[in-house]
């Protein structure tokens, strides 16, 4: 069996993967592939994670925890997904992203310290990232949520390379999140491990979420039509079909944070993007591009 871990991180899918892979469930499942619902194990694997303190669980252990989260006698892949995996989302901030990462990661995975892992993780611009994280704090300053770090200097690179430090070996599978919509088939493919040719269940929620109905209705008797299955085709003609229906106020963003300027959002989009050739690079790791 195989542990498949998405790492999140917060403010990219908002729960989209999990949900549709929830939804195939069935399907899945005749493939080996075990979906569990998430409170069959986030706060299980917390409570046992801080059991641990860090300390591979015995096998006694490891099997009670199993027994808890799947129904089922036998699996080929285990999917767990949780934003929080890497921090909760007050404490992804402080001198860098994620501090906490490498840590908390390796934590979760010495509850299975003989069960094989791999890793996903969706990664966002900094310039639209910091912003809707700090939507999600509770009474704080722009002050209080910074702690005193410079958003150029906020690499997801680091995060990776920490994690990948402390679970040698396990592999990493990343995506930009502003390239779901015309990567979602293959992160889907990806995370689940199903069979070429699976048919999932509504797995346009990503493009529903941000085209109209109209266009998404086109889209699906064109792909349907002219059997479009080519992962590069498909992106081409949905990615047409975006310039034509996406609705704006779902894929533009005002960004207003305390002395952030349009220079900054730019400084920041290029530091982002040079991040992103540097994390291609890194041993280990499965970059998914468009």
């Amino acid at each position: 069996m195989r542990i498949v871990y998405h790492l999140g991180a917060h403010c990219t899918d908002e729960e989209r993967l999990l949900r549709c892979l929830l939804k195939n469930r069935d399907v899945l499942g005749q493939q080996g592939i075990v979906v569990p619902g998430p409170t069959r194990y986030r706060s299980l694997l917390r409570d046992t994670a801080i059991t641990l303190k860090g300390q591979p669980a015995s096998r006694d252990t490891q099997a009670l925890v199993l027994e808890q989260i799947m129904e089922e006698d036998r699996a080929e892949r285990l999917i767990l997904s949780w934003e929080n995996f890497l921090s909760f989302p007050q404490w992804v901030l402080k001198d860098r992203l994620y501090p906490a990462a490498a840590e908390r990661v390796r934590a979760f995975t010495q509850i299975f310290p003989e069960i094989e892992a791999e890793f996903h993780l969706a990664i966002r611009n900094p310039a639209t990232f910091l912003p809707d994280l700090y939507a999600k704090q509770r009474d704080k300053t722009y002050e209080q949520f910074m702690q005193g770090a410079d958003p150029l200097l906020l690499h997801w690179s680091d995060v990776i390379e920490d994690v990948l430090e402390q679970n040698p070996g396990v592999p990493f599978t990343v995506w930009c999140d502003e390239d779901t919509p015309l990567i979602w088939p293959e992160v889907l493919q990806a995370v689940s491990g199903h069979a070429p040719g699976t048919v999932l269940e509504d797995s346009d929620d990503v493009l529903a979420a941000i085209m109209a109905g109209e266009g998404l209705t086109r889209l699906r008797a064109y792909l349907a039509e002219h059997a479009i299955t080519a992962p590069a085709q498909r992106r081409r003609v949905v990615s047409a079909f975006l310039d034509k229906f996406a609705l704006p106020d779902r894929v533009e963003m005002e960004i207003d944070l305390p002395g952030w300027t349009e220079e900054t959002v730019e400084a920041l989009t290029a530091a982002y993007l040079a991040d992103v050739q540097r994390i291609k690079t890194l041993p280990g790791v499965t970059f998914i591009t468009p």
